[in-house]
């Protein structure tokens, strides 16, 4: 089915403040989802995977900050969602690089680290250089590396397959955010004879993609709507016989 991005954003905030987020975290938390549906990067298919998780992350304490000084911050996710620990990392992230000019930010144990996107379009927006990138634990393992550059919403996205296996049992749980205000952060093309290139997005091609959605309409998977919808409706109050009496047009 097709939908608008206003449409989606709207029914994604009331979905979110019907799990029980708060109205700040539901509009970042919409605004994310939406960023990434409107560049076709499948932001409904990362959130309905990941739904109960979401649920649950509502409810969840805010992430824990491990370790950090002037340049370099470490957040505990506490195994939640992006969607509900990642905006508040990230604003951490973003007030040292604004201080310092560089700042990095490892947040691990999150769920979800697609949908982080969104927020880091954000971040760029505001004249920060942002790179972040995490590892897929499925085999091969691959690497994703995201940037963005000062001004702007738009990415640069790579998928590398590692050729070596990490000899550490780390869990590939977690992602890596730097920023800068005045370098250019943006990822390369790594040499073929170690890194295989799996799949590319640049900068042109997604501005493409969101004019072409923009156009024709979001598509998003009418059983996934209903889930939101059913969520949204959680917020609606029930009619009572003082709101009855207070409903009807002023004389």
């Amino acid at each position: 089915m097709k939908i608008s991005l206003n449409e989606l954003q709207s029914v994604c905030r009331k979905a979110f403040m019907g799990m029980g987020f708060t109205a700040g975290h539901a509009d970042d938390a919409s605004a994310m989802v939406a960023w990434m549906q409107s560049y076709k990067l499948d932001g409904m298919k990362e959130l309905s995977e990941g739904l109960e998780c979401v649920v649950a992350s509502a409810a969840s304490a805010r992430p824990n900050v491990i370790y950090q000084d002037a340049d370099l911050a470490v957040v505990d996710g506490q195994h939640m969602s992006v969607l509900s620990s990642g905006n508040l990392a990230l604003e951490l992230a973003f007030a040292k690089a604004r201080i310092r000019g560089l700042a990095v930010i490892k947040i691990r144990h999150c769920r979800q680290r697609q949908l982080i996107m969104g927020y880091l379009a954000r971040l760029a927006s505001r004249g920060m250089n942002v790179t972040a990138f995490w590892r897929h634990s499925q085999s091969p393992i691959t690497e994703q590396v995201v940037g963005f550059r000062a001004g702007s919403a738009v990415p640069s996205i790579r998928v590398y397959e590692l050729a070596d296996i990490p000899e550490d049992d780390v869990p590939n749980d977690g992602v890596t955010i730097l920023m800068a205000n005045h370098v250019d952060l943006l990822p390369t093309i790594r040499s073929e004879d170690e890194y295989k290139l799996l799949a590319r997005h640049d900068e042109s091609d997604l501005l493409t993609a969101k004019q072409q959605a923009l156009e024709e309409g979001l598509t998003v998977d009418p059983e996934i709507w209903q889930q939101l919808k059913g969520f949204a409706a959680k917020t609606l109050v029930e009619a009572s016989e003082q709101s009855r009496f207070g409903a009807g047009p002023a004389e």
